[in-house]
């Protein structure tokens, strides 16, 4: 009678641990993985997203940039990670393109989108193209007839090929029929920082990342990648209002887990980006480097993310093949 009750006690215990397990999630500190260098908008994004979720959690929320192959590194490092919740990832728009280049180059994909469990869209905001105050360009027209007189001679920085800041740049390359040299750096920072040293020419940034150089001179905007105007830049055209009407891109930033993570433990992250997309020090973080606020819940997130990849799939296949000439 003692051995049943022994036996069926510990059944007991084993059918109930990992709810219990669950229930107390988290009761250490989580690490939050940035696929890029400091100063690009994933980790401009996300360290004021996890300040806020820290006090939400009551556990701290540790940024880790592990930059690398536009993002490769980092995403695949979330993907592989046990998913208990404690390893989350916030993303850019460019973990859709990756997976598509993998395909296009017909090489062993870093990752499989599948492999993510979306758990919040937190910003999206339009591209905008700087251009280094050297130049003499002051409007895309101008920038258009500089270029059409150096091929091939003039230079933008990227995030990494096929990244978030090299597909809208090919977007405008391929609209403009102009040709340029490609300097791909290891993140959004990284490639701000090439245009702020005069090593190239132009690069597109997203408005977290432009915006306190803009406003100190040291940079200067040309046109948006946006439907509209960016509340922030007003003064700043879009392609879309110039004429050429395909020429749209944002950069999004969204977080993930890894897919197979527990149901009760995503319904804690998804609840706690949630409640940080509200917190007052969050959006005056935001605030301040003009980036919107866009905060889609898991399911909204998840059919935005699915729509946007298959967009930026196809774009992939019109840029076709870049490989890396440095």
């Amino acid at each position: 009678m003692k051995t049943k009750t022994l036996f069926a006690t510990v059944l007991a215990t084993l059918a109930v641990s990992p709810a219990m397990a669950q229930e107390s999630f988290p009761n250490r500190a989580i690490s939050m993985i940035v696929a890029f260098p400091p100063g690009g908008v994933a980790d401009i994004t996300g360290r004021p997203t996890a300040a806020a979720m820290e006090k939400i959690l009551k556990q701290p929320v540790s940024v880790l940039n592990r930059p690398g192959a536009a993002g490769a590194v980092g995403n695949s490092a979330v993907a592989n990670a046990k998913p208990d919740g404690y390893t989350i990832l916030m993303a850019l728009s460019s973990i859709s393109v990756i997976p598509a280049a993998d395909e296009l180059f017909n090489r062993k994909p870093a990752y499989s989108l599948d492999q993510f469990a979306p758990i919040a869209l937190i910003t999206a905001d339009p591209t905008i193209l700087v251009v280094h105050p050297s130049l003499p360009a002051k409007s895309l027209k101008e920038l258009v007839a500089i270029a059409k007189l150096k091929p091939g001679q003039m230079s933008f920085s990227s995030s990494g090929i096929y990244g978030a800041l090299h597909m809208p740049m090919e977007m405008f390359l391929h609209a403009t029929k102009l040709k340029m040299r490609h300097v791909p750096t290891t993140g959004g920072g990284p490639a701000i920082t090439a245009l702020l040293g005069g090593h190239v020419e132009m690069t597109a940034g997203g408005p977290a990342a432009i915006s306190a150089h803009v406003k100190s001179g040291k940079m200067r905007t040309i046109v948006g990648w946006g439907a509209e105007r960016h509340p922030s830049f007003p003064d700043v055209p879009t392609f879309k209002e110039l004429g050429y009407k395909d020429v749209e891109y944002y950069i999004w930033a969204g977080m993930f887990a890894p897919r197979g993570t527990p149901e009760p433990v995503m319904k804690v992250l998804r609840d706690a980006a949630r409640r940080a997309a509200q917190d007052p020090d969050f959006k005056s973080a935001m605030g301040k480097v003009d980036s919107i606020v866009q905060y889609k819940d898991a399911p909204d997130f998840q059919q935005y993310w699915m729509a946007d990849a298959k967009r930026l799939a196809a774009l992939v296949k019109v840029v076709g093949k870049v490989e890396d000439k440095k």
